[in-house]
């Protein structure tokens, strides 16, 4: 009989390199003029607002992971804690996030790669990241992790260099000209409202950590190091994304961008010296693929454990090939990203958005029925452990969903629709239960 288990070889340094590289330390300045712009200059206080969202969410999915240690992440913690057929809508909600955020991924890097040699397409380098992201995840998840940890110090340099030149140019007189200021947390000339856009903006830098959920049928000691991974991820990244907007803020104070999707990269080159462009550009690009090698290899599992649930085709996605990965659920996730070439990096990043704050709801809920009602762990410590932070996680996710861009919020409803039809279908109107694998614990 074929061994259709993943094979656990993954441990918590593991865990982190690939959370970190799936968030991607880049990221911040990627789309630091998209954050700059909604927030209205106060950037910094956007990214606390996302922190504080995140960190209550992140202590819900640690929690899931340990009561359900198995690959699916939402899906998997929606129909276990909750219901099999919310579960469904749940994990179709979450594909949004998971199989599209590739999507937006290779179509950043390719953009960039697209500016550095506009002799080339840009269809070429998406096609490109495709292909060799693809086959490094057929391979397996130790060799993409040792990637990983090349591309996050490359990264990691890049952005030590960029605070450098950033710090000395402050203290020479530019932007506001001294390195104490609480100008990026708050300015009383701005409207909250414009905070939470910022933070609603900022979710793209944070969604992520969530997806190490997805590497519980991969990890050494699941129950202890995969909510470990998530706290520390999202802690690392965080700090280094409030680091980044803070300093360009100082050094840049205006929020009025003629691209705000180049505005680090026009800053850079302000600051630091010519060569220091394509050093930026090659950071981005490094940054961009370790994403990718991680967007890919997660979302690939949620279609492995919906697959082999029998939710979605089994004999295509619910099988492992010689490697011991997902091969057809990874071939998939490369073809969709394919459409990236009729999109832009906005429209593509708020939609990823939609799915992502949904899928948090639906792990904060899930700790509430699993934990608080079902288990009654209603001592002083379950009391705010598994009812008041998950709720706090759950509104602070829902006050940034409605502050989303309204076409994502269309598009994203549009989506669900469908995934409550395919319900109906699956469950011939909800009288039979979905399709369910059975879940040692």
């Amino acid at each position: 009989m074929k061994d259709d288990t993943l094979k656990r070889t993954m441990k918590l340094h593991h865990l982190v390199i690939f959370g970190v590289a799936f968030l991607t330390p880049m990221i911040a300045y990627t789309i630091y003029g998209v954050i700059a712009t909604s927030s209205h200059g106060v950037e910094s206080g956007s990214i606390c607002l996302t922190i504080i969202a995140m960190l209550f969410t992140a202590l819900s999915y640690g929690h899931m992971a340990k009561a359900y240690p198995a690959a699916g992440s939402a899906y998997t913690y929606t129909r276990k804690a909750i219901n099999s057929k919310l579960g469904v809508i749940a994990g179709w909600i979450v594909l949004l996030g998971y199989v599209f955020f590739p999507m937006a991924i290779w179509l950043i890097g390719a953009s960039y790669f697209s500016a550095a040699v506009p002799a080339v397409p840009e269809w070429v380098w998406l096609v490109g990241f495709i292909v060799i992201t693809s086959l490094i995840n057929i391979v397996g998840v130790e060799v993409g992790s040792k990637i990983n940890f090349v591309m996050v110090s490359i990264q990691v340099i890049i952005i030590i260099a960029f605070l450098i030149f950033t710090i000395k140019a402050i203290t020479e007189g530019m932007g506001e000209g001294t390195l104490a200021s609480f100008s990026p947390f708050y300015n009383p000339d701005v409207d909250f409202s414009y905070m939470v856009a910022g933070a609603a903006a900022a979710c793209y830098c944070f969604l992520g950590f969530d997806a190490l959920t997805t590497f519980t049928e991969d990890t050494i000691d699941p129950e202890k190091n995969i909510p470990r991974s998530i706290i520390l991820t999202l802690l690392v990244c965080g700090g280094i994304f409030l680091i980044v907007t803070y300093f360009t803020h100082l050094v840049h104070p205006s929020f009025d961008y003629p691209n705000p999707d180049n505005a680090a990269y026009d800053i850079a080159r302000q600051v630091a010296p010519s060569v220091f462009g394509g050093i930026f550009l090659i950071g981005t690009i490094a940054g961009q693929f370790a994403a990718g090698l991680s967007a890919q290899a997660s979302g690939a599992r949620l279609l492995y454990a919906m697959g082999r649930d029998g939710v979605l085709p089994k004999k295509l996605f619910g099988r492992l090939g010689k490697t011991k990965t997902p091969i057809n659920a990874i071939l998939l996730t490369g073809i969709i990203a394919l459409f990236a070439i009729f999109l832009d990096v906005t429209s593509a990043t708020a939609y990823i958005n939609f799915g992502g704050l949904i899928g948090f709801c639906f792990v904060n809920i899930a700790v509430i029925s699993h934990y608080f009602i079902r288990k009654k762990e209603r001592s002083t410590k379950g009391f705010f452990m598994y009812l008041v932070f998950p709720i706090i996680g759950t509104l602070f996710c829902l006050y940034l969903l409605v502050h989303l861009d309204r076409i994502a919020i269309i598009l994203g409803c549009a989506w669900v629709v469908i995934g409550i039809i395919y319900l109906l279908v699956l469950t011939k109107g909800l009288k039979e239960e979905p399709p369910e694998l059975g879940i040692d614990d």
